[in-house]
């Protein structure tokens, strides 16, 4: 038996419905305003990881939180200052020596306040940093690792300042320290580079320049390893020494090029050894393959190693110009 014949019913959209909610929904997005959608999609500071950017240091930061991340920021001067609590952060400038951070801290201490679990900076400019207490810094590590390359730190109070962290560790390769240091604060001195009580101190192919007072390296560390870098203090003004060890110290100096100037607020030795205190033993403290030498325009007795500790360095040889005693036990 056929079966009678039954017209298909067609369920057909309901197109009004349908037309009216496209159409609002494309006036809802012609609506955002442009910069609000290139707000979500633009910004100097990139994850690397992500690929999301952010409009200020603090974002990409936080956005980070307590993993692990790289920050690309591209060329400019940034007058802003970002805190790093957890977590470990590679700050990268896409091109080295075209950003800028200048004139800008956080919490009254520098442009990066660092107390997370590590932190890496790569060809960054820090200029210009001051604040009331004369501690302005580039870079103000509280805690963790750090490790700086191709950067610069340039007229400011202090370059890089730190807390204590006995189990820290801290590099420094082919940075410069130029026109830093000051002893107008109340509270002494601040210098270019001031290192708490950390583990352990590497500083290679550096630069060292045009101080502004104090020293140019001071640490409290454990053990420290200064390579292949310079100290060309013949443009400094009111400085004290080249290396101050405060606390003693193991490790090596060697490699090195001093140049004493003549504006000196002290100049009564190049490296201190154990000046204030016996934290640490400085027996075995190598300090050898140095080249030391007072400027062409100066004339005086000084010299080179200064030792308060009482341990057994081990000198030389080292290269000294006229009028440096290689050392004097204090």
């Amino acid at each position: 038996m056929e079966k009678a014949f039954r017209p298909m019913e067609r369920r057909m959209p309901d197109r009004p419905s349908a037309v009216l909610a496209g159409v609002i929904v494309a006036f809802a997005i012609a609506a955002i305003p442009v910069a609000a959608v290139l707000a979500q999609t633009s910004g100097p500071f990139m994850l690397r990881e992500t690929g999301q950017q952010f409009e200020n240091l603090q974002q990409a930061i936080n956005a980070i939180g307590a993993g692990q991340g790289t920050i690309a920021i591209a060329p400019g001067t940034y007058h802003e200052c970002a805190v790093q609590t957890a977590g470990s952060v590679h700050y990268d400038a896409v091109t080295a020596g075209t950003v800028t951070f200048a004139r800008t801290t956080c919490e009254g201490k520098a442009a990066l306040v660092l107390r997370g679990r590590s932190a890496a900076v790569s060809g960054i400019i820090f200029k210009n940093m001051a604040v009331p207490d004369f501690n302005g810094a580039g870079i103000r590590l509280e805690q963790g690792n750090l490790d700086i390359s191709q950067s610069w730190f340039a007229d400011s109070q202090q370059g890089i300042l730190s807390g204590n962290d006995s189990n820290g560790r801290i590099t420094i390769d082919k940075v410069t320290f130029s026109g830093l240091g000051t002893c107008e604060g109340p509270g002494g001195c601040a210098h270019s580079i001031y290192i708490g009580d950390y583990g352990t101190v590497q500083i290679t192919r550096s630069r060292f320049e045009k101080g502004r007072g104090g020293h140019y390296v001071k640490a409290r560390a454990r053990t420290v390893d200064i390579t292949a870098s310079s100290f060309d203090d013949s443009g400094g003004r009111a400085t004290n020494y080249m290396i101050d060890l405060p606390a003693g110290a193991a490790g090596t100096i060697t490699g090195n090029w001093f140049v004493q100037g003549q504006d000196k607020e002290n100049y009564s030795a190049f490296i201190a050894v154990g000046a204030e205190q016996r934290l640490h033993a400085s027996d075995g403290l190598a300090i050898s393959g140095n080249d030391a030498r007072l400027a062409a325009d100066v004339s005086r007795s000084t010299t080179f190693v200064a030792d308060w500790s009482g341990d057994a360095l081990v000198l030389g040889p080292n290269m000294l110009g006229r009028g440096l005693i290689p050392f004097d036990r204090r």
